[in-house]
């Protein structure tokens, strides 16, 4: 049995993994107070940390990793994820991440789009929500989200000109990307990468949208193997572009042609991890028996 740090303990992806981990001693950290609260019951204990942009958060890890005696650290806050892979050395147990490089193009949006365009890797068209000259020549509808991902928060549909520069004028386009809307279906791909490894892959079709046309997944099932093959060559060919190992959370949507493309690249474990239960085996493996290896 390992004693494994899960962040975002509360949050949908945190509480995914916590069931997957059963066999292990699960600590969850979060902002929150989770004392009382029935996410509680699927941990051995809860400690409240500092949000991601307080310079306290590494030290208090730090300390907690020391004091715990914790064998492997999981974050699951994407605000986290830059401060968690930068001092990921520091905290005193392998921490499950990618190399910063990877993580800061995907923590932003309007690099990950830049990036993967270069790559030619399969995007919708993408331009910051603040491009005043640009918006004059877009086609409609549009999509408005936040350039840091925060779940399905900010996630509109611009239907029209009109629509898009009242919000403007409510101040939601700093700090936000414009892109072409995909109509067609959408697909949650969990992906496990390690250079000189096999991979894996696991196409999620998202049945239903929590806010109706955008947003998280309310439903999901999983693919058979080898169908939605187009969907998961783009995923794959996103996460080799930006260079990300361990377990990465892709949304990816049809055009109206039927071509895929990537709206979003997680360099973490996502909500659904449940339905792909083999990346986590593959971070189990990976990191416990090293872990082992370096204690004795």
């Amino acid at each position: 049995m390992a004693r494994i740090l899960i962040t975002g303990a509360g949050g949908p992806a945190g509480l995914a993994l916590a069931r997957q981990l059963t066999d292990h001693e699960v600590i969850g950290v979060d902002m929150a107070d989770l004392h009382r609260t029935p996410a509680a019951e699927l941990f051995h204990e809860t400690h409240r940390c500092p949000a991601a942009d307080d310079p306290a958060l590494v030290l208090v890890l730090t300390a907690l990793v020391r004091r715990r005696r914790v064998d492997l650290v999981i974050p699951t806050v994407q605000d986290e994820l830059p401060i968690m892979a930068a001092s990921a050395s520091l905290l005193g147990a392998p921490v499950v991440t990618s190399p910063t490089q990877g993580v800061m193009l995907a923590h932003d949006k309007l690099f990950t789009m830049a990036a993967l365009g270069r790559a030619g890797v399969p995007i919708p068209r993408t331009l910051p929500a603040d491009d005043l000259p640009a918006r004059r020549s877009v086609r409609y509808p549009l999509v408005l989200k936040p350039r840091v991902s925060r779940g399905g928060r900010g996630v509109v549909v611009v239907e029209n000109r009109r629509d898009l520069v009242a919000l403007h004028a409510r101040g939601l386009g700093p700090g936000s990307i414009l892109q072409e809307f995909a109509p067609g279906t959408e697909y949650a791909v969990q992906v496990y990468r390690q250079p000189a490894a096999a991979w894996e892959c696991v196409v999620l079709e998202k049945a239903r949208l929590k806010q109706g046309t955008v947003g998280n997944a309310a439903a999901v099932h999983r693919c058979p193997p080898g169908a939605e093959l187009d969907v998961a060559s783009v995923a794959l060919s996103a996460v080799e572009a930006l260079d990300l190992r361990g377990p990465v959370d892709l949304d990816v949507r049809r055009l109206a042609t039927g071509q895929p493309v990537v709206l979003e690249v997680n360099a973490r474990f996502g909500a659904q991890s449940e339905r792909a239960p083999e990346l986590l085996e593959r971070v189990l493996a990976r990191h416990l028996t090293r872990r082992r290896s370096e204690v004795a």
